[in-house]
């Protein structure tokens, strides 16, 4: 007997899970149920031996389920078993040295060099300091792979011009220092130049509203994602799009991983090399300096 209804009746009353999470146990263990019968006839749960279970992984494998599906139909089982050896029903969880197969991390969303210079140098941004304002949002994400959060809260005082470098706050506080090029230096003056001249009262954001005030996540995403719709039909159009353009743009340019680490703040190597694993179609030889923009 499975007391598979027993469980169930459990995870409902003493733990207060969902109907639509019992739901998803009731189906794994259901499948589960029917693979052992099929392979070991009318058995009983104490029966399952952890060979067992890895070929039920290699049959949902093969009917096309993907490993988050299948790791989590593993973590229904493991915790059904857990409940039988609590009940004295089983004596040893056949789940105990069974690992399920690795969750593929999804590739990151990116644009190619043809695009992103068609949108700085062809996209029409507007007139005035929103159009300027806008676009310089655009090329600073694109130049510099910060975050969101970092540029948002970029103040006039993070910028140094004479020494081309700007300082950002990442997560946890951290700071890191960005160097930035000539080109860059003086799209950001032109656009501070703009700035000063339209909106005299402000904050010491450097990137601020009409009203003078700081900028709002909402409105750089919704920025970002409608002008990057003029370019591309990527279904994610997010400042982290571009974030993830820069890597992917300085890694074809054969610049080091550990330096691309360091720009952006990430606090393992590990997070960076997800872009090693992206397929480049635009790989070119190595000119002067690793950015096509710089």
């Amino acid at each position: 007997m499975w007391l598979t209804n027993s469980f169930l009746d459990y995870l409902q009353c003493e733990r207060n899970y969902s109907e639509e999470t019992i739901k998803s146990y009731r189906e794994d263990l259901r499948q589960f149920e029917e693979f052992a019968r099929e392979e070991l006839g009318d058995s009983a749960p104490s029966e399952v031996k952890a060979e067992l279970v890895r070929e039920w992984i290699v049959s949902l494998m093969d009917k096309g389920y993907a490993s988050t599906s299948i790791n989590r139909k593993l973590s229904s089982l493991r915790s059904f078993y857990k409940f039988l050896l609590r009940k004295g029903e089983v004596t040893v969880n056949p789940l105990q040295k069974v690992t399920g197969p690795k969750n593929k991390r999804p590739l990151p969303a990116f644009l190619k060099e043809s695009e992103m210079d068609k949108l700085l140098d062809e996209v029409n941004f507007g007139e005035g300091f929103k159009g300027c304002r806008d676009h310089m949002i655009i090329e600073m994400f694109y130049t510099t792979g910060m975050r969101l959060s970092e540029l948002i809260g970029l103040d006039d005082k993070d910028v140094d011009f004479s020494s081309l470098l700007i300082r950002v706050t990442g997560k946890r506080n951290k700071q890191r220092l960005i160097p930035f090029d000539e080109e860059l230096k003086i799209a950001m003056t032109e656009y501070v130049n703009v700035r000063n001249e339209s909106i005299p009262v402000r904050t010491g954001a450097f990137f601020v509203r009409e009203n003078g005030e700081r900028l709002s996540r909402s409105i750089v995403e919704n920025l970002v994602k409608r002008n990057l719709s003029k370019v591309v039909t990527l279904k994610k159009r997010s400042p982290h799009v571009l974030r993830h353009t820069f890597a992917t743009t300085m890694l074809n340019h054969d610049a080091k991983l550990g330096a691309i680490k360091e720009l952006l703040g990430h606090e393992s190597l590990a997070t960076t090399e997800i872009y090693t694993h992206t397929t480049f179609e635009e790989l070119k030889k190595v000119y002067n300096q690793a950015h096509p923009r710089a």
